[in-house]
């Protein structure tokens, strides 16, 4: 039978994913709060979910790969509540894939991270993303399906990078010394998926980050190099204004490592720092 990926939230992410494995054949259809988006590529099937009810009986029948992005709410993971007996009602499924974050792991203090740490969440929304990565765990325990989380980092791309926030006037520097962000081309995050896919290894953990984890600052400034602009003003982190999220990011500092993403799928990043990764988006207008 084809293959046929399902993605519970078809967002930024999904969309790269989609158009990889469209291109080799495969059936792609997801979860949309807004199913009529005219900007999805219309060989994929767009299901409206909103986490209230479940989706109809008969939608996932011939599905046979998850990927679920959708960030769990205060009152828990919305698709999960709706679908705990998705093994039951998806009789093709083979494997399921989570995306969750690097946020798990909680500050470091600036210290290293890899898959071999522990969470240890520092914040309500981080802690609810460990609930939903133990609670599909638990529910795939004992079952045929390979189930595998992935935690992201940042994610930028087309579209979504600070090249886009200079040329909008909408990019900031702030300055909090010794403060880094780790981050991760969705090229990279595509190529993690497929070779998972491809070799599933059933309860692994992959970090998805790349090798240069650096103030926000040098990013901004480096993208106003490749646009030939004057970066933005620096803004003291004390004196800066930020809405309780952006502040709670830099709350937290540590540098993830990708050990054994690289280790069990010899994944090597396309965009290894930020700067391969602006310039080659520099490079596409």
């Amino acid at each position: 039978m084809t293959e046929h990926l399902f993605c519970a939230g078809f967002g930024y992410v999904a969309g790269y994913l989609a158009g990889d494995l469209l291109a080799r054949g495969w059936r792609v259809s997801g979860t949309s709060r807004a199913p009529a988006d005219k900007s999805v590529d219309p060989r994929v099937g767009l299901l409206a979910f909103d986490g209230s009810q479940p989706l109809a009986a008969g939608a996932l029948d011939d599905v046979t790969h998850v990927v679920h992005s959708i960030a769990p709410g205060e009152e828990g993971d919305g698709f999960l509540v709706q679908h705990r007996d998705l093994v039951r009602r998806v009789p093709n499924l083979r494997w399921f894939g989570y995306l969750s974050t690097t946020g798990v792991y909680g500050d470091r203090a600036g210290g290293e991270v890899s898959e071999a740490d522990p969470p240890r969440p520092g914040s309500a929304r981080a802690r609810r993303r460990v609930a939903a990565e133990t609670a599909w765990r638990a529910l795939f325990a004992d079952t045929p399906v390979t189930y595998q989380v992935f935690r992201l980092a940042g994610i930028y791309g087309p579209g979504r990078n600070v090249l886009e926030q200079l040329r909008a006037g909408r990019a900031r520097i702030i300055d909090k010394p010794g403060q880094v962000f780790s981050r991760i081309h969705v090229a990279d995050i595509v190529a993690v998926l497929t070779a998972a896919i491809a070799a599933p290894q059933d309860g692994a953990i992959y970090n998805l980050a790349d090798d240069l984890p650096s103030p926000s600052g040098d990013v901004i400034r480096y993208g106003a190099a490749l646009l030939g602009c004057d970066p933005p003003p620096v803004t003291p982190f004390a004196a800066a204004e930020l809405s309780p999220m952006a502040r709670a990011f830099y709350s937290e500092c540590r540098r993830v490592r990708a050990d054994r993403t690289k280790g069990e799928l010899g994944w090597r990043p396309q965009f290894p720092t930020y700067r391969e990764g602006l310039r080659a988006l520099h490079d596409l207008g």
